[in-house]
């Protein structure tokens, strides 16, 4: 635990300052063929300030947590911020103002396994595998988890502290057929620490046996036939739409630099059964799989409405770039490490349910594709993308087909979402995402399954 009192060192403060502690704890096991490849526990920790003067930022850190430190960063920071705003032409305005108190910790309160115990785990796990799906080629067990606790103050007054675990299991599986091999993951855990989120390995052994069916469906696959096709994307590809090539285009610091929603606010950008949130901490009553209450700057987490009814209604902010559009704050700053400043992040992204079934959406399409899992993928600030997919069935008369081989889909996200005619009554989260802008942090995604028209890739 690293809450201590911060208030002490407030008397330092000569401008705008954020002081934030933070602990970021690392497990990570990994099983191949049944032997331990990967066994290790880490812990990176310190504390950083920063300040804000006259549109220039100063920013400081040190892995030492005491009172020596606390104080040499501060002042620091404010040294840095002087001396950059003695550089700037032309007067910025003040920061809006927000104060946010908040205290959520979703650590266990369970007594905590051991490392052997974790490695047990992972042992039951690789040994059904084994003994129930003996022609895989290799088979990867992964554990991770990580916990991320922080502990800031600013001087408007915020003070926060937060404790947010995350613990994943990674298994994929590899079958050979006809010298040719077949790959296909699966991700399973979510918001908590192992304690929580893993009890019984059998617990697991249903969704493997799903899994390792999927996988024998794609040695006996087809090609995709390419073009622009009806398809209906699953939460998990729906979700990293929603996140990837619509989410980042509408983060204000992107948008500042150009992005191609600048252009597009309060117009129409997608069907009107479309409403994408970046959701703060809670979704249609449940718990985030990354739950912010207080962002990294003190304000206090809003969800943001990006897209509502079709419309685009909504950029997410952190305090500069609300300054500069004159928007209100959204708490979306955000900071992985104690060595990094908090930038503008998404938090849980997703597409809100609609009020068709999923049955019924693979029932009107009379060719077509039904897309479940993603690999890779990139976009860009246009709004263009292209995703790999690993996973996916042909849609035939309204029904499903045979599995596809490996392919992948692109377009342009606003272009897309304006073909959506049916979204699905369901909504699920996709447990691991993790998003690499700049600097590598844990977001949500996810949603319904949404029913649109795409560019497939073919053989």
């Amino acid at each position: 635990m690293i809450k201590q009192d911060l208030w002490k060192y407030a008397e330092n403060f000569c401008n705008y300052t954020e002081l934030r502690v933070q602990e970021n704890r690392n497990i990570h096991l990994a099983m191949v063929n049944g032997d331990l490849m990967g066994n290790s526990r880490s812990t990176q920790s310190g504390v950083s300030a920063r300040v804000y003067k006259n549109g220039a930022w100063g920013f400081a850190s040190n892995p030492e947590i005491n009172d020596d430190a606390i104080v040499k960063v501060i002042n620091l920071a404010n040294d840095n911020a002087e001396f950059l705003a003695t550089k700037n032409d032309e007067p910025k305005g003040e920061l809006p103002k927000t104060t946010a108190k908040d205290e959520k910790d979703f650590g266990t309160n369970k007594p905590r396994k051991t490392q052997k115990e974790l490695i047990a785990f992972l042992q039951k796990i690789d040994d059904h595998i084994q003994e129930n799906y003996s022609d895989l080629t290799s088979r990867t067990v992964v554990l991770s988890n990580l916990d991320m606790e922080k502990m800031l103050i600013t001087s408007e007054g915020s003070e926060a502290y937060s404790n947010t675990p995350r613990t994943i299991l990674y298994v994929t599986m590899t079958l050979t057929e006809d010298e040719k091999p077949y790959e296909l993951y699966e991700i399973y855990g979510g918001l908590g620490q192992f304690e929580d989120v893993f009890d019984d390995p059998t617990d697991l052994f249903a969704d493997l046996a799903k899994q390792y069916k999927h996988l024998k469906n794609k040695t006996i696959a087809v090609y995709a036939s390419a073009g622009y096709k009806d398809v209906i994307l699953d939460a998990d590809l729906a979700g990293i739409l929603a996140h990837e090539a619509v989410g980042h285009t509408t983060e204000g610091d992107l948008v500042k630099g150009g992005s191609v929603a600048g252009d597009f606010l309060n117009e129409k950008v997608a069907s009107e059964l479309v409403t994408l949130v970046d959701f703060a901490h809670t979704a249609l009553g449940e718990q985030c799989p990354v739950p912010v209450y207080v962002d990294d700057e003190g304000t206090k987490a809003e969800d943001a409405v990006i897209i509502e009814d079709g419309v685009l209604k909504k950029f997410m902010h952190n305090k500069e770039t609300a300054l500069h559009f004159q928007h209100p704050t959204t708490g979306n700053a955000r900071a992985y490490g104690f060595y990094d400043e908090p930038l503008i992040r998404m938090r849980n992204t997703a597409i809100l349910p609609g009020k068709s079934k999923l049955e019924d959406m693979i029932a009107s399409i009379d060719d077509g594709y039904y897309l479940m899992k993603s690999s890779n993928g990139q976009a860009d600030s246009t709004s263009e993308f292209m995703f790999g997919v690993v996973l996916g069935y042909e849609i035939k008369n309204g029904k499903l087909g045979k599995a596809i081989k490996d392919t992948t889909i692109s377009g342009i996200a606003f272009d897309v979402l304006k073909t959506v005619t049916m979204i699905s009554d369901d909504m699920s989260w996709s447990c691991a995402g993790m998003c690499g802008k700049k600097q590598t942090i844990p977001v949500g995604m996810g949603g319904p399954a949404i029913k649109c028209k795409i560019n497939i890739g073919g053989k």
